[in-house]
């Protein structure tokens, strides 16, 4: 194997073993594909369910409100707490 081919090898690695970074969410003005793709355990349908219950109930004041959302517990929540935004832009 020569170095070249090492390093790639090496590259690849380093791209497949490094976390996933998901970005901060404010879940007041993010549509439901942004919600799904970016908070852990919220796949399409429950990311449409928080859209519906926003838009019925208005502004969600704190992450803890996403337990009213059917399907959503506290242990989702907490484990996407750091990365949901209720305020501000």
């Amino acid at each position: 194997m020569t170095l070249k081919s090492l390093l790639a090898a090496a590259s690849v690695l380093f791209v497949l073993s490094s976390p996933v970074i998901a970005d901060v969410v404010n879940i007041n003005t993010a549509d439901a594909e942004t919600i799904a793709r970016n908070l852990k355990g919220i796949g399409e349908s429950k990311a449409k369910a928080i859209v519906a219950y926003r838009e019925s109930h208005g502004d969600f004041a704190t992450p803890y409100e996403l337990a009213n959302v059917k399907g959503i517990g506290e242990k989702t929540i907490e484990r996407n707490f750091d990365d949901i935004k209720v305020a501000g832009e």
